[in-house]
């Protein structure tokens, strides 16, 4: 009779197991548009989930359709140019956006430059602010000292005060006049331990182009991409 009654217990645990297997599992779909301030459409948008990008992305309609786990929890868009907002899931499956800002579209030609502002690669004409900039890989580059001597004789548009430095023009809302650091697309506190030889590009945003980093980008944006392994 035990054995009977613990066959039973057994089946029980196993069936709500499989249930709860089965539910954790389940995707969700979730449709949506994307549109700017002016109600205009804005394509080639990529979805992100939980702040990490997707492969999809809006249609000329600025439609999207997307499966997200049980246990996603936000969902945005980024566009070509950099502009980002998030929402919270909580169970829907509608969910759309509205940027506050007009929305420039450009489709990447040939020749077209392109800035690793850290969520990814924007089109150089996509960015309406001063972008200066210097390819770090040339051998000349890896006779400078430090960071901050490379930075000093050959990023234009910088003033460079011993491992102080602040970007001309930039507007400050805080006491600090430091520009944010960006290496390798991640927002770091230091660039002390970086060497020149180490440096791929160094490029240099303020105004409506350190915007994208909202307030953190007020006093400017360095960027820095290393060297990975087959780049040396």
């Amino acid at each position: 009779m035990k054995i009977r009654t613990l066959f039973f217990i057994f089946l029980a645990l196993s069936s709500i197991t499989g249930l709860y297997g089965q539910n954790s599992g389940k995707k969700i779909k979730i449709t949506g548009f994307v549109v700017d301030v002016t109600s205009t459409p804005v394509a080639d948008a990529i979805i992100m989930i939980d702040g990490e990008k997707t492969d999809n992305i809006t249609d000329n309609k600025g439609f999207y359709k997307i499966k997200v786990s049980q246990e996603n929890k936000k969902i945005g868009v980024i566009t070509s140019s950099g502009s980002i907002i998030e929402e919270a899931i909580e169970g829907r499956s509608k969910i759309d956006f509205t940027f506050k800002i007009a929305i420039p579209f450009h489709k990447t030609g040939k020749g077209d430059e392109s800035v690793d502002i850290g969520y990814g690669k924007v089109n150089k004409k996509d960015l309406i602010g001063p972008v200066g900039k210097i390819d770090g890989t040339k051998s000349k580059y890896a006779g400078y000292k430090t960071i901050y001597d490379l930075i000093r004789g050959q990023v234009p548009g910088v003033q460079v005060n011993g491992n102080s430095i602040m970007i001309r023009s930039a507007s400050s809302v805080s006491q600090s006049n430091e520009p944010l650091f960006v290496v390798d697309g991640v927002p770091v506190t230091s660039i002390d331990n970086i060497m020149p030889s180490e440096v791929k590009s160094i490029e240099v945003l303020k105004g409506s182009s350190a915007s994208i980093y909202g307030t953190r980008g007020s006093n400017g944006v360095i960027l820095i991409n290393l060297l990975k392994g087959n780049d040396k």
